[in-house]
């Protein structure tokens, strides 16, 4: 069985669209891409322990075409993250398999869901979202994310694509660690845990 662990930046109010820069991501006449780079310092180090454990990456196909246009060729400090990007496989949710260059791709299509949870019940590393906010909307809705990793930056964006959509399942997580950088950014890293329970105070 393999664990599915969703990664993300967002903001204040939950977007998550273009943290890294003003041409990542514009669509929707989205104008503040590259919101995170003023908070970025020596402890803001984003999932460096997930990175190090063995994962391949689920990503939805813009997130895929933004990484292939980038980490083949990344900066000298970015190297190492680089490396493992090309070398690990790459579940890219498409309907046009046929565009898929970057190396150790592979197109999941059809029963998009069905897919993931046989990749899930499988033998293999964790599986690894990155970005990717409609294939995530999806995961949530389908109850298939076993671990939340979020870096809360402190922000107030107002538009953008969310990182939680309205027909995600209810769904209880615990708060395995947390850390706050110098410049207030919440790193959370949280479990899928049972049910929600209710009650009244």
């Amino acid at each position: 069985m393999r664990r599915l662990v969703a990664a993300a930046f967002v903001s204040l109010d939950g977007v998550m669209q273009a943290p890294g820069g003003p041409e990542e991501d514009p669509s929707e006449n989205f104008a503040l891409g590259g919101w995170t780079a003023p908070f970025w310092d020596e402890e803001t180090t984003p999932f460096d322990d997930v990175f190090r454990q063995s994962y391949d990456l689920l990503l939805g196909r813009k997130t895929y075409d933004i990484f292939a246009g980038y980490w083949p060729r990344p900066p000298n400090d970015q190297t190492p993250i680089g490396e493992a990007f090309n070398r690990v496989t790459k579940y890219v949710v498409t309907s046009s398999p046929d565009t898929l260059h970057w190396a150790n791709s592979v197109a999941i299509g059809g029963d998009v869901m069905a897919r993931i949870r046989a990749l899930k019940e499988g033998d293999g590393p964790m599986l690894l979202t990155q970005g990717s906010s409609v294939l995530l909307h999806a995961l949530l809705a389908h109850d298939l994310i076993d671990e939340l990793r979020l870096m809360i930056f402190p922000v107030v964006l107002g538009r953008g694509k969310r990182w939680f959509g309205a027909g995600s399942h209810p769904s209880a997580f615990a708060l395995e660690r947390s850390h706050t950088s110098k410049t207030g950014v919440v790193t959370g890293v949280y479990r899928r845990n049972g049910d929600i329970q209710t009650g009244s105070f």
